[in-house]
């Protein structure tokens, strides 16, 4: 995917989220991230985007911490959310093509091209998450940008060192997009996972449904659409698969 398609849906769920928090207020709980405010969920999504967009200014090509989150609350709170988003989209509008910097998913062509695609899909998901504390129908998550966002789920997360999803015994979990070209291979074993983008071999289990569904599914913000087979290994990737 080109790197203007993720800032144009980087641009709109940024401007989502804070209307979303705004209408909600600060103190609102998020029933998606139980533990979290509204105020949490802008003070994370704020850092994390303030922190992406220093790599690529910086072309730092070495991982640092992000920074302490603002004591910031209230209406002031939400415009320094919305700085912060304006800020990281000025970043990575202005970057050159080329720009390298720190990454940490396999499979990143570029610096630039990665941060616009991994904050896209962070922005988005965190858009659900004041979404559903504001209440209401939340606004759908288009199909193609949902497929693209399993894909970087279950082949860039899930495919480092630090993700818990292992089995005892190797077993197969397949994944797949009932409204969409997206099916999704998962082996798993004492290792990290290893996911390929087919339908290849006998798969143990499967989760199927709306892509759209099945992204933030996967994220763990909806329940799984449809399982068939070994209902045991979607439950294990409901225990494990939490991204931190």
């Amino acid at each position: 995917m080109e790197t203007a398609w993720y800032l144009d849906i980087l641009e709109a769920e940024g401007r989502s989220l804070a209307d979303a928090a705004e209408r909600a207020g600060t103190d609102a709980p998020v029933p998606t991230c139980p533990d979290w405010r509204v105020r949490d969920l802008l003070r994370h999504t704020g850092v994390v985007h303030r922190w992406a967009a220093g790599f690529v200014a910086d072309a730092c090509p070495t991982p640092r911490p992000m920074e302490e989150h603002p004591g910031l609350d209230g209406p002031e709170l939400v415009a320094w959310y919305r700085a912060c988003h304006r800020a990281l989209l000025d970043t990575l509008g202005g970057a050159k093509p080329d720009a390298e910097c720190w990454t940490f998913l396999p499979g990143a062509v570029s610096g630039l091209g990665f941060w616009a695609r991994r904050q896209a899909h962070e922005t988005a998901v965190h858009r659900y998450d004041a979404e559903a504390a504001r209440g209401g129908a939340p606004t759908p998550v288009a199909t193609d940008f949902a497929v693209d966002g399993v894909d970087e789920l279950l082949r860039g997360f899930h495919a480092r060192r630090r993700s818990r999803v292992r089995t005892e015994e190797p077993r197969v979990l397949r994944v797949r997009a009932t409204d969409a070209d997206g099916v999704w291979t998962v082996r798993l074993s004492q290792e990290p996972p290893v996911t390929t983008r087919d339908a290849a071999g006998d798969a143990e289990c499967e989760v199927s449904g709306p892509a759209a569904e099945l992204y933030l599914a996967l994220w763990n913000r909806l329940p799984l659409p449809a399982v068939s087979g070994d209902a045991a290994l979607a439950a294990l990737w409901r225990e494990t698969s939490a991204v931190g």
